[in-house]
């Protein structure tokens, strides 16, 4: 397992799977294409195949130790539950068990968006035909704005499969009254924060690790793949406002940026996690790897 430390902070990356998706053109329609072969000795082999010209993701979960509290961010897929045309998920209680956590040990979930590839192991199958939470002694924070939106009574976005998602593996948490809503800011702890970042959904949240003077983001799907460090004007093909999404992501970098802030993405390859340094209105991701430490690149 990657683990890294953010002051007081220890994150470590528990990895779902690994898949080539889209064509770049097809994940990002808006970008100019000249910039994956500009920036190729940074994107290839680990975010992109310039053969097949696919792009490389990584659906993965976060253990944060933080004030003696275990958290996750994001719960990645599961094989149990209804995810048409999805891979196939990994198994998060046992690669927890690799790490010496069981689902009782976690504190809080925290989800960024709800996404079916970001809250598939929320819940497990009950043995009744139902769905309980995983995590029984965990508090779940959901947004507002995403419960909102995502709710299958007022669902504009693929009806039938984020119906489902919502059925499996929001529902059953909410009626178990392990969840926490939150809107515009959340304060989990003296070192974690969570902020509305619109965009990509209109509740996804980052994820603010500030402490000993050390800080990092956990940005969920602001960011796809490192070409968006160029061209941040470039939202993916599943976003569900890609304006506002990209106005969200330079801002959000921006900080990174001016705080020297280490940036996670949920789905990057290769590289789990980067700093990064004003460009103009671009971004260039630092090559010295600092993000686990000794030189490390994963």
């Amino acid at each position: 397992m990657d683990t890294l430390q953010v002051g007081d902070v220890s994150l470590t990356r528990i990895p779902h799977i690994e898949h080539w998706t889209l064509t770049a053109t097809e994940f990002f329609p808006d970008m100019n294409p000249g910039t994956w072969t500009e920036h190729r000795d940074r994107l290839a082999p680990a975010h992109w195949n310039p053969a097949t010209e696919q792009v490389r993701i990584a659906v993965q979960t976060w253990l944060l130790r933080s004030d003696d509290r275990l958290v996750l961010v994001d719960t990645g897929l599961s094989a149990a539950t209804t995810r048409p045309n999805a891979p196939a998920g990994g198994d998060l209680p046992a690669a927890l068990a690799a790490v010496g956590v069981t689902p009782r040990d976690i504190d809080l979930v925290i989800c960024t968006h709800l996404h079916a590839d970001h809250v598939g192991w929320n819940t497990r199958p009950d043995g009744d035909g139902g769905w309980t939470p995983t995590f029984p002694l965990a508090r779940y924070l959901f947004s507002e704005p995403d419960l909102r939106f995502f709710h299958p009574d007022t669902l504009v976005e693929q009806p039938g499969r984020s119906a489902a998602v919502f059925t499996e593996s929001i529902e059953p948490v909410l009626r178990a009254g392990r969840a926490d809503i939150w809107d515009n800011t959340h304060t989990i702890d003296g070192s974690l924060r969570i902020d509305l970042a619109p965009g990509h959904t209109p509740g996804t949240g980052v994820v603010t690790v500030d402490s000993a003077g050390d800080r990092a983001l956990l940005v969920g799907d602001l960011l796809h793949s490192p070409a968006q460090f160029w061209e941040p004007q470039a939202s993916s093909c599943f976003c569900h406002a890609p304006r506002q999404a990209a106005q969200t992501r330079q801002q959000i970098l921006g900080r990174a940026a001016d705080l020297d802030a280490l940036v996670i993405p949920a789905h990057f390859a290769g590289e789990r996690a980067m700093r990064i340094r004003r460009d103009g209105t671009r971004f260039t991701p630092q090559a010295d790897h600092r993000a686990f430490g000794g030189g490390h690149r994963p």
